[in-house]
């Protein structure tokens, strides 16, 4: 006999933006975000009696985004998503989890003349901050937030070598090579017991993101990276280092290839090793390597 093992679901793709109005200084902040919410709970019956009287309209989700944007601060995102979640299980009794999920989009504040623009902004990069919210009934709240979308690339200060040779291989070994990635972090924050003790670390969340942020790309710029492998897992180190609340920190880069073009072919001419200067970006395949670290168990204790 067949009997469902789980289910969520709800709205996905509410688009929100808020303006915030400084009255005195006239000047104003804009959040966009890009909200998911998914719930479960006492909803089988939805599935296999077709009852919808357990069923929460997921209009009626999207609204309530809305409404309790208007109602409360958007920022930072890990508080909005714990508001978001916390009402979805209270409100409804028959509801256990709340899955909120936002990804805010990057709006740059111009500076003209010398001066910030009160009003005015710019999308700087697809790049975009990234929050997980879990809230369960009884058992807290669960955040994870992150970057997603950050490109970067160096055109040297990279090398892999020394890696498995067999007659699969065909790569050659480098010493100096082009490294990009379009970076995808992570970090857990322990749990949350309630909407209380978020708003209180609210100060963290975007002192933890900055901190992530100049990590990578520091880390990134700084280091003459023996492989991506080593270089991701020291970024992961200094995350949990900056921020203790941390419990673990994952990292996804893909490789973005450039590959030397031989252009010998024409009149002789260098574009190989050293003389490399023209290169062919690729858009696959390509690798992929993805990490995450946890404090230990000894750490931990101690």
């Amino acid at each position: 006999m067949a009997s469902i093992a789980s289910a969520r679901y709800g709205k996905d793709n509410v688009r929100v933006y808020k303006v915030e109005r400084d009255e005195k200084t006239g000047v104003q902040t804009v959040t966009e975000m890009t909200v998911c919410v998914l719930l479960e709970g006492a909803i089988e019956t939805s599935y296999t009696k077709a009852d919808n009287s357990v069923v929460v309209a997921t209009d009626s989700m999207k609204n309530t985004v809305y409404i309790k944007a208007k109602e409360h601060p958007v920022t930072p995102p890990e508080l909005f998503g714990s508001i978001l979640g916390t009402h979805f299980i209270e409100t409804y009794s028959h509801l256990t989890a709340a899955h909120i999920k936002i990804v805010t989009h990057r709006w740059t504040r111009m500076t003209i003349d010398g001066k910030p623009h009160p009003h005015s902004f710019y999308r700087d990069g697809a790049e975009t901050r990234n929050v997980e919210v879990v809230a369960r009934k009884g058992k807290g709240l669960e955040i994870r937030s992150g970057i997603a979308g950050l490109l970067v690339l160096k055109s040297t200060g990279s090398q892999f070598h020394g890696f498995v040779r067999d007659e699969y291989t065909t790569l050659p070994e480098v010493w100096d090579r082009i490294l990009s990635t379009e970076v995808d972090a992570n970090w857990s924050w322990k749990t949350y017991p309630n909407i209380a003790a978020v708003s209180a670390a609210v100060p963290k969340f975007d002192k933890a993101f900055d901190d992530a942020r100049d990590i990578t790309m520091k880390t990134f710029a700084e280091e003459d990276s023996p492989s991506v492998q080593n270089t991701m897992y020291k970024m992961c180190e200094y995350i949990m280092e900056a921020v203790p609340e941390v419990e673990n920190v994952d990292y996804s880069l893909p490789n973005k290839h450039y590959f030397e073009i031989d252009l010998s072919w024409h009149k002789g001419l260098k574009n190989t090793g050293m003389d490399a200067e023209v290169y062919a970006p690729q858009s696959g395949p390509n690798g992929l390597i993805k990490v995450t670290v946890a404090r230990s168990q000894t750490a931990a204790k101690l």
